[in-house]
């Protein structure tokens, strides 16, 4: 019979479930004979298949387990309506199927944590994914611990279906097989190496009961090593696979990325915030009974630090000037903020010739010239001191914008010093003229990113020296801070949201009032009579 030759495992089955045929292929991986009822002697699923049938009464495609194997069983209906079954090997192609699906599976995980992780630049928010996503994913417990900081090993630790909790151990990772050598970026030790029932007390978590596997992987990082992972199986678990610790590494792979990506930026973070508080516009205050007011405002809103500047240096005794100074380098950003700190630094450098405004511009003028610098600057010093109850101010503008004198009555006068820029061409110079602040005065020093702001109703209109000057005639009498609060706020309703350059402003006036101050005349708004 060709039944009996076919490569393939063949039962013939009657209506009611006897076997009429069972050839040798078969025999081979069922107990069903010839002539016993499939119920009960063959795989149920078989026997269930050949008992249901479909829409047009025969029996459908039904597919199961024999042994370890995995089976498809086709039908065949003869025409006495006994049926067929062709059994045919599906295991290999069910496996690539599950090994396929298992891939995908680990794919999108991977994806997803790595979306996960760098949503964050915060270390401590990139430990807590680590632990919880290994947790949920690949363990019943997971530890990630960070390179020891202060003789402490700054840990998080998250068991399946909790919260990450921080802890600073003060443990030798040598204890744990694997641990120190992950921690210095070496390869993983296999988990079949190390012995569950060796790991520390301080490993294992509370009322987690006994390990019955652990797998210890360390978190590479960007040339240094950002930690280490250690993932937990309680014992009565499946130990961890070669494959399951394969796949731990490609996980660990890419927190140690994100790790060491969140540790960088907070060290530069660290570093630029640090440089930051030296390009930053100090705030200014009443000094030896001569206010001081500054207001800046960057060319992107975004950025805090650009190419305007200004300063104040107290004078070292008592009745002597005090020394200010706002400039504009050319250009905004970060680069003209570089030149501000370098320009600034070496005023400081030169304030025991404060004295001598046009000495000072000179020295200046040589330093950049002389630098690999391309960028100039325009600046506007000032040395005040109280002179009874009045102000005397000597200005000197090198290539600035004219500082302007408002009167307590209400009326501005422009200072008349005049100079060139500094650091374009070999000499700078530059008049120096002496103004008298009686009480209710003040001089405004400002940049031209007021003047030449472009605003108003149509978008394209230079704000000007006229409106300035009649915003600060509605000033008058005011303390300076008001001054430059008044300033920065029309100056922004009058661009908007348009483009403009750096904005700064410093006013040095000399109260109405003379009070005794508690600080000696350093209370904003008073000074020592």
């Amino acid at each position: 019979m060709p039944w009996m030759s076919a490569p393939y495992p063949v039962v013939i089955v009657d209506r009611d479930g006897t076997a009429l045929l069972v050839n040798p292929q078969a025999q081979l991986i069922l107990s069903l004979q010839q002539g016993e009822v499939m119920d009960g002697n063959a795989p149920a699923w078989l026997s269930d298949g050949h008992s249901l049938r479909g829409a047009d009464g025969s029996p459908t495609s039904v597919s199961g387990p024999i042994g370890e194997r995995l089976y498809e069983a086709h039908p065949t209906v003869q025409e006495d309506g006994a049926v067929a079954w062709w059994l045919v090997d599906d295991t290999d192609h069910q496996l690539a199927v599950e090994a396929l699906r298992m891939e995908r599976e680990r794919t999108r995980f991977l994806t997803e944590t790595s979306n996960a992780l760098l949503s964050s630049l915060n270390l401590e928010r990139c430990m807590d994914v680590t632990a919880q996503l290994a947790a949920e994913h690949l363990a019943d417990a997971a530890l990630v611990i960070a390179p020891r900081t202060r003789h402490r090993l700054p840990v998080v630790l998250c068991l399946r279906g909790g919260q990450p909790e921080h802890f600073a151990w003060d443990v030798d990772p040598e204890e744990v097989p694997g641990l120190g050598e992950a921690l210095q970026g070496f390869p993983p030790v296999p988990s079949r190496w190390i012995d569950p029932m060796s790991a520390p007390k301080w490993l294992v978590p509370d009322g987690f009961g006994p390990v019955g596997s652990i797998v210890i992987t360390p978190l590479p990082g960007h040339g240094v090593p950002a930690g280490a992972l250690v993932l937990l199986r309680r014992s009565g678990q499946d130990a961890f696979t070669a494959e399951e610790e394969v796949f731990a590494r490609l996980f660990a792979a890419r927190a140690g990325a994100a790790m060491s990506a969140a540790r960088l930026y907070a060290e530069q973070s660290s570093i630029a915030q640090t440089l930051m508080q030296d390009l930053l516009p100090p705030a200014l205050r009443t000094v030896g009974g001569v206010e001081f007011a500054g207001g800046y405002r960057t060319a992107q809103d975004q950025e805090r630090i650009g190419g305007d500047f200004y300063d104040v240096h107290p004078a070292v005794v008592e009745g002597e000037e005090s020394f200010a100074v706002l400039g504009d380098v050319c250009g905004k950003g970060l680069d003209a903020a570089v030149l501000t700190g370098k320009i600034r630094n070496t005023l400081q450098a030169l304030l025991p010739l404060a004295a001598d405004h046009q000495r000072m511009i000179d020295l200046l003028n040589s330093a950049l010239v002389n630098s690999r610098a391309t960028r100039f600057a325009t600046l506007a010093m000032a040395s005040a001191v109280r002179d009874g109850g009045s102000v005397q101010v000597r200005v000197t503008s090198a290539g600035h914008e004219p500082a302007l004198l408002v009167r307590s009555d209400g009326s501005v006068e422009a200072n008349a010093s005049r100079g060139t820029l500094v650091g374009a061409l070999p000499t700078a110079r530059a008049t120096t003229v002496c103004e008298s602040l009686q009480p209710g005065d003040f001089l405004v020093l400002f940049t031209d990113g007021f003047t030449e702001a472009k605003g108003g109703p149509l978008g394209d209109e230079l704000f000007g020296e006229a409106r300035l000057r009649n915003a600060l005639a509605r000033c008058a009498g005011m303390p300076g801070e008001a001054v430059v609060e008044h300033l920065l706020m029309i100056a922004s309703q009058w661009v908007g949201s348009n483009v403009h350059d750096d904005m700064a402003v410093m006013v040095i006036a000399a109260p109405r009032s003379a009070h005794l101050s508690a600080v000696g005349g350093h209370t904003r708004g008073r000074y020592t009579a």
